[in-house]
């Protein structure tokens, strides 16, 4: 998801979804079409492009294809108001979104509301894609999105202080990770004013990601292998506990509750995080000398769990073709351009985005410049998936509230869990 990009996400959410459910009556909207022909200018809906990457992959195209040029669309960098942007579009059924840029875990909503077409797999790449990415783009065994990009999330940490603190290897569980904090805090100076850990918590895609590692981490689930909700369990109140607690002790700053993927990213590169959850993109960025603080002093490791390393939420985006746009060819010839091992080699070399082309995370020169990228896609390829349903957007925001009141205090995590299995027992029946 960042994001920007996580989503950001969910960790272990396997919602069952009932297929009749969420259908409109495109299939006779004469605004609506199936079919992949028109040829001509389209238009690519994307969240807010920070690196200034992207253009220039436009610009590329756009040489090439005269005739077809592509109009960027950016929308916010956070990823709820992205998707409700997007739904607004497909709701009023407006041409002016062609390619959409979905977070992984929106492209089974628009595809049960036929607001996205169906792609021919048989012509795209598909077989050179990591296997839990190409899911994503599936919904009723079918292929409405292609994966551009993947995501897991990872430690972030600052190994020189660790180092002169004397500790020689990142943590593994929430426990290591806080001593870890006590100890910097007590041997190193020039650590005492450092926060100790941050991830996502303002009330946002983020915040669903981070409480349901956490949750998982400990042993629960949002939801059992059958779909039910489960977050009434001793395990997952132990999980979001681990939060709450140290929102409570100071493990985490009252300021980290505002925190989105920017805003952690901000203060990790100016030096006042000692330990940070973040996806890969974050790296490129930390490793910039001319905008980080921390380049050359920093590593990352697998995120924490409580009694080993955790489990992260599989994160990435689909591109995928609106239902309701003309010039249908293009869009998918532009959706292969930006899905090829070029481009997506491109992304990772200048901005660190995880690709879906497995091959890539064995290449040379991305290695040489990613060192976790071999470790990332062992990640990735164990990492859980989010759920597959039409009403994601209740889901998340219930979640959502439940974690965001019990981190701040306003709800004990009993009375915040029992209230969010209830609601979403009903959002899954």
């Amino acid at each position: 998801m960042r994001r920007i990009p996580m989503i950001g996400a969910i960790t272990g959410l396997a919602l069952v979804l009932a297929a009749c459910g969420g259908g409109s009556d495109n299939d006779t909207d004469p605004k609506a079409s199936t079919a992949l022909e028109g040829r001509g200018e389209i238009s690519f809906v994307t969240g807010k492009d920070t690196s200034g990457n992207l253009q220039k992959q436009i610009d590329t195209w756009n040489a090439a294809h005269p005739d077809e040029p592509v109009k960027v669309i950016e929308l916010s960098d956070k990823a709820d108001e992205q998707r409700q942007q997007m739904v607004q579009n497909a709701q009023v059924k407006s041409d002016a979104y062609t390619v959409l840029n979905l977070d992984v875990v929106w492209t089974a909503e628009f595809a049960a509301n036929r607001w996205v077409v169906e792609l021919p797999e048989a012509e795209l790449p598909i077989a050179d894609l990591l296997a839990p990415t190409v899911d994503t783009g599936r919904y009723l065994g079918k292929l409405y999105g292609v994966p551009i990009d993947s995501d897991a999330g990872l430690l972030y940490y600052r190994k020189d202080l660790l180092t002169e603190a004397g500790i020689d290897k990142a943590p593994t569980t929430w426990t290591e990770l806080f001593a870890a904090c006590d100890t910097v805090k007590e041997k190193v100076s020039s650590a005492k004013d450092i926060d100790c850990y941050a991830g996502q918590f303002d009330k946002y895609e983020g915040l669903t990601v981070n409480a349901s590692e956490a949750i998982n981490a400990a042993g629960g689930a949002v939801v059992d292998e059958q779909g039910k909700p489960t977050v009434n369990t001793p395990e997952a109140k132990a999980g979001l506990d681990v939060l709450v607690n140290a929102f409570k002790d100071g493990h985490i700053a009252k300021k980290a509750i505002t925190y989105t993927e920017e805003l952690g990213r901000a203060d990790f590169n100016a030096g006042k995080l000692l330990f940070h959850r973040q996806w890969p993109y974050q790296y490129a960025s930390a490793s910039n000398k001319e905008e980080s603080k921390v380049a050359g002093k920093f590593d990352v490791a697998p995120l924490p769990g409580s009694n080993g390393p955790g489990v992260s939420t599989l994160g990435g985006h689909d591109f995928a073709i609106s239902a309701f746009a003309p010039n249908k060819a293009t869009a998918l010839d532009f959706i292969k351009y930006m899905a090829s091992p070029e481009v997506q080699k491109a992304n990772a070399l200048v901005i660190g985005k995880a690709p879906s082309v497995a091959a890539l995370y064995n290449d040379a020169e991305i290695v040489a410049k990613f060192p976790y990228m071999p470790s990332l896609k062992t990640a990735i390829e164990n990492a859980q998936g989010r759920p597959k349903v039409v009403k994601y957007g209740d889901v998340t925001t219930a979640i959502q509230e439940a974690a965001y009141a019990a981190l701040n205090g306003d709800k004990p995590t009993d009375q915040a869990l029992s209230e969010l299995q209830a609601k979403l027992e009903t959002l899954t029946q």
